[in-house]
């Protein structure tokens, strides 16, 4: 396994990490202990969750994910083994109404009791990295390529919000923070505000990274090579779209889409023609179209850690395998060609 340092701090997390997000809903809680003790084994000691994991997001789920990775904790011991993050939702938008009242906001209040519950659901007492899941402000998140400003919005300062996660790294439930669906304007504000001593320096953003969204390196790949702040590649196979199995209208028996269609992020037009030709491309180097294009991810100068989830141990073993996946300079020269003619047919 690869390690690689998480910001400028002095800790090394490895280049893939943990994804979690189907554990209370897709996959059991034995199957989520069996996951984590594979990842383990792997060498993959970097995971990722979230208060309002699983998804697809409910109340009668919330939280559940949380609650299998503290039983595992609980069992099988040795929190330091691990490098453990998890993200405080953003503003709710009508679906998290079972979240705090679906009032929740990133200030004082919010994050002190996302930060508590989910502290108690791990069974631990302290996290590694500390996301926010989305901003508390409107922006051109989950797919959206324009901004466009929204009059007399609501937000929370990010002054404030970056004292209050301050706050909890003095106290030491915390050891360094993150955002995640952030824009290039978010991150160098945390930035400066951080410069300024307002809070904690961001070592991370988490946001999705694939061969079918690549609008990352648009403007946030030049952040975090000249700022320190990696990329955590999240949906790194596009929710497994890039596999090729929805093709052709195709929806295999228990696969995400077949059982949440209206996750749609990566199923438009565009995006089928971007996905076959990548396909075609992996038969042609007689390769794995998931361990490709989670190579492509591995490869980039960027990433500190492409997020990895599967529902069955074997999947999941593909895509770790992706480690042992070099692209030849021919291959990477071919997937350029395929993404000058489909440019970011899913953001």
């Amino acid at each position: 396994m690869e390690y690689r340092p998480l910001g400028r701090t002095d800790l090394k997390v490895s280049a893939v990490m943990l994804g979690t997000m189907t554990w209370g809903e897709q996959n059991s809680e034995a199957e989520g202990h069996a996951q984590m003790d594979l990842a383990l084994e792997r060498g993959v000691t970097f995971w990722d969750t979230a208060e309002m994991y699983p998804v697809a997001p409910r109340a009668e789920t919330y939280g559940r994910t949380e609650e299998i990775i503290g039983t595992w904790l609980a069992s099988r011991g040795g929190r330091d083994r691990i490098v453990l993050a998890t993200k405080a939702l953003g503003p709710d938008d009508g679906r998290f109404k079972h979240v705090r009242g679906g009032t929740s906001r990133l200030d004082r209040k919010n994050l002190t009791a996302a930060l508590e519950a989910s502290l108690k659901r791990l069974k631990t007492d302290y996290v590694d990295l500390y996301q926010l899941h989305w901003p508390d402000r409107s922006t051109n998140t989950f797919g959206k390529l324009g901004f466009k400003p929204t009059p007399n919005e609501r937000q929370t300062p990010i002054a404030e919000t970056l004292a209050v996660l301050g706050d909890f790294v003095q106290a030491g439930k915390v050891r360094h923070i993150g955002l995640s669906n952030e824009s290039p304007w978010g991150v160098m504000t945390f930035l400066k505000l951080a410069e300024q001593g307002v809070g904690p320096r961001v070592v991370s953003v988490q946001n999705a990274y694939n061969l079918l969204n690549r609008t990352y390196e648009q403007g946030l790949a030049e952040v975090s090579h000249r700022e320190d702040v990696g990329l955590l590649a999240y949906a790194p196979a596009a929710a497994g779209v890039l596999s090729g199995k929805y093709l052709d209208g195709a929806r295999p028996q228990g696969s995400r889409i077949q059982l949440f269609p209206q996750n749609t992020r990566y199923m438009t037009p565009s995006g089928e023609a971007a996905t076959r030709a990548y396909v075609d491309l992996a038969k042609k180097y007689g390769l794995d179209p998931v361990r490709m294009a989670t190579a492509f991810v591995l490869q980039q100068p960027f990433v500190t850690s492409a997020i990895v989830g599967a529902t069955t141990i074997g999947q999941l073993e593909n895509q770790f395998a992706a480690l042992e996946t070099t692209l030849s300079p021919e291959l990477l020269a071919e997937l350029e060609t395929i993404h000058h003619r489909h440019t970011y047919p899913c953001p």
